[in-house]
């Protein structure tokens, strides 16, 4: 007779086997590399007792090179779904002490059925990525289940957040997932990225680098822009994750998160000394931030990357919005290729989940060079009109300096489908700035002139009074309000509880066509 206590005492002895993954020995190296395991890291992100596991008896079917005799509990990943601030999400963790996180046949379809879970329920869906690529022994069966996992994120992008945290050497086919998805995160020293390792681009090129530099977090959180955030360790990296869960829906058909805030002065009267007054001084548009958003609640994207533009979630009066400001203290603020890529990338990503987008314009321009013409400028300046023209959802603009030429139509002005655009009352909105268009306009009557230098000035001031001023643009509907800096907070929050219901509709096509 079988005695049902003998199989629930089997039941959690294998669930045992299972929750130990690669067996002790594996786990203590581990955690002597600074990484921590695949449920570790899933009992941090998660809040305390809702994990809840899926298929977690699942294992390989390979009998090919010696893997018959190899057992691979869960198949090196852990998958289910679990609860971050009180609201769900569905996730996977790779296990690096089974198979080293390699990605096999059964492996890739846990992922892609949890996927699907987190598609069907309108739930976030986070990525915890620790693998060395495709599992060789299985063959091209590895690359399929790439290939359902990477359409899977294709398919549900825009429709419900994706995230990825890179929580250890993540190579090959391991990173274009995270590619795809909409925020990346990586820890210092512990996480890599990159197609090809160090030892084969030495074999193919010659070059030398270590893993560190050739794909570490600093790399992409600086240089190639892959990445969006990096912590210092794993625990920092997903407390932040969590922060940033906070400031999105759980699907696209949700309006994110509001809080309620305590009552307060709105008016910032410190607004008229952070700004100088001169347009060719700089200064920190976080500066500006800070007096604008919601105290602490500011939180920037892509920090280290194209620093010429500030990018990030904040909320005003407890709503969230996204921000897009120019940074005057970093190549005065003008637009180039990276700065465009972030730009857009951002703004796409706001519309996606129904976040409301603030500009702060301080703009000279799109930044000159052979190196910016070569490199294409005008394909990637061109994302930037393309996201805000696409986007619906509420676009204000606050002018706070200067707005030149085609940057200041690129930067959500009325023409591109902004629904408010605010100016200070020192703006300055032109073709170009005063002394560049005085030079052009008035040169031989300041070359004729006795005291050329005098003309020149005059000139200058001419133009400023005539052209470059917010009152001209306001007279002709281009900016609907000239305020008073120490009034933007007020008049963002009124703005967008104008702007709460707004709905708008665009002509029925399969997709657009970005520059890409």
């Amino acid at each position: 007779m079988i005695d049902i206590y003998e199989k629930i005492n089997e039941l959690y002895d294998k669930r045992r086997e299972v929750e130990l993954g690669g067996g002790d020995e594996r786990i203590e190296k581990q955690h002597e590399k600074g990484k921590l395991t695949a449920r570790e890291r899933i009992d941090l992100l998660v809040d305390k007792g809702t994990f809840v596991e899926l298929s977690p008896f699942i294992e390989h079917r390979t009998n090919d090179f010696g893997l018959d005799e190899q057992k691979g509990p869960g198949d090196g990943v852990v998958t289910g779904y679990g609860k971050v601030n009180g609201r769900p999400i569905y996730l996977f963790s790779q296990d690096f002490t089974v198979f080293g996180g390699a990605l096999g046949e059964m492996h890739a379809k846990k992922i892609a059925n949890v996927m699907d879970l987190a598609a069907k329920n309108g739930t976030p869906f986070v990525g915890l990525n620790d693998s060395g690529g495709a599992r060789i022994q299985e063959g091209v069966v590895s690359l399929d289940g790439y290939g359902h996992i990477f359409y899977r994120n294709a398919i549900y992008s825009g429709v419900i957040p994706q995230i990825s945290v890179i929580m250890g050497p993540c190579a090959g086919g391991a990173v274009y997932s995270p590619a795809i998805t909409d925020f990346v995160f990586m820890v210092e020293k512990t996480s890599q990225m990159f197609i090809t390792g160090p030892k084969v681009i030495e074999t193919v090129t010659g070059e030398k680098i270590s893993a560190e530099d050739l794909g570490g977090a600093h790399v992409h959180n600086s240089i190639s822009g892959n990445a969006h955030f990096e912590s210092a360790s794993e625990q920092e990296v997903l407390e932040e994750v969590r922060r940033l869960l906070s400031y999105l829906p759980q699907n696209n058909e949700e309006k994110p998160p509001r809080l309620e805030v305590d009552e307060e002065n709105d008016y910032r009267p410190d607004l008229t000394d952070v700004i100088p007054f001169d347009a060719i001084r700089p200064y920190d548009v976080r500066k500006v931030i800070e007096q604008v958003a919601d105290a602490d609640s500011f939180m920037e994207i892509q920090k280290n990357f194209a620093k010429n533009i500030v990018v990030g979630f904040a909320r005003i009066k407890g709503e969230t919005v996204g921000l897009v400001c120019n940074q005057p203290k970093v190549m005065a603020g003008g637009l180039d290729i990276d700065s465009s890529d972030k730009a857009a990338r951002f703004i796409r990503t706001c519309d996606s989940f129904n976040i409301p987008i603030i500009t702060f314009e301080d703009v000279t321009g799109f930044f000159p060079g052979v190196k910016q013409e070569h490199g294409g400028i005008i394909r990637h300046g061109a994302k930037i009109l393309y996201a805000y023209s696409e986007a619906t959802v509420p676009k204000l603009t606050v002018i706070t300096r200067k707005a030149y030429g085609g940057a200041y139509v690129a930067l959500n002005s009325k023409s591109i489908g902004a629904d408010l655009v605010f100016a200070w009352p020192n703006a300055e909105i032109a073709v170009m700035g005063p002394q560049g268009a005085a030079n052009i306009i008035f040169a031989k009557e300041i070359q004729n002139s006795e005291n050329p230098e005098q003309v020149r000035q005059q000139k200058i001031e001419e133009y400023r009074e005539k052209f470059a001023n917010p009152y001209v643009a306001a007279s002709r509907g281009m900016v609907d309000d000239v305020i008073d800096p120490r009034e933007t907070r007020i008049k963002i929050i009124q703005a967008l509880e104008m702007l709460r219901n707004k709905k708008e509709s665009r002509p029925f096509k399969k997709h657009g066509n970005i520059p890409l």
